[in-house]
C-alpha cells in the first residue's frame, strides 16, 4: 500500500464536509424542483411590455392575466367579460379594440399562458383599466420598456 495515499474520508475539507452535510439533511433538491415545474402555476404580476416594430410601429403585450381572479361578472357598456367563473380572454380582447381603437389578437402559449397582443402603445391606459375594473392592484401591475 502507497504510504501517500489517503483513505476517501481524509480528503475533504471541513467547508465540503459542511456542504455535503448540508446537502444530505436538505434531501433531493431536483425532486422538489421537479414537482413545483409540474403544476402550472400563474406568476404573480401582469406584465406589460412594449416591443418596437418597424419605424414608430409598436405591439403592446399583456402577459400574466390569471384567468381565475374574476370573483364578479365585469359590465363594460352592456358587455359581459367572463365566461363561467373565468375571464374570457376574447371577450376582454373585444373591450381593449374597442376602447383604445386598435387591432389585437389573444395568443396561447404553452409556457406563458394566455396572452393578449395590441396594435400600438397601450401599457399605461391598460393599467388604468385594469385596476379600475379590479382585476389588479397598482403594486401588480409592472410596466416595461421605455
Amino acid at each position: 500500500m502507497n504510504p501517500k495515499a489517503r483513505a476517501p474520508s481524509d480528503c475533504y475539507t471541513s467547508q465540503q464536509t459542511l456542504f455535503r452535510f448540508m446537502l444530505a439533511s436538505q434531501g433531493d433538491p431536483f425532486a422538489t424542483a421537479a414537482a413545483e415545474d409540474s403544476a402550472p402555476t400563474h406568476s404573480d404580476f401582469i406584465h406589460l411590455r412594449i416591443q418596437a416594430r418597424t419605424g414608430r410601429k409598436s405591439i403592446t403585450t399583456v402577459q400574466g392575466l390569471n384567468p381565475q381572479v374574476l370573483l364578479y361578472p365585469l359590465c363594460l357598456r352592456h358587455q359581459t367579460l367572463f365566461f363561467g367563473s373565468q375571464i374570457d380572454f376574447n371577450k376582454l380582447l373585444k373591450a381593449f379594440r374597442k376602447l383604445f381603437n386598435c387591432n389585437g389578437t389573444v395568443i396561447t402559449d404553452p409556457e406563458l399562458g394566455q396572452v393578449i397582443q395590441l396594435q400600438g402603445d397601450h401599457r399605461t391606459d391598460i393599467a388604468q383599466f385594469l385596476v379600475q375594473e379590479q382585476l389588479a392592484t397598482r403594486d401588480k401591475i409592472k410596466l416595461h420598456g421605455g
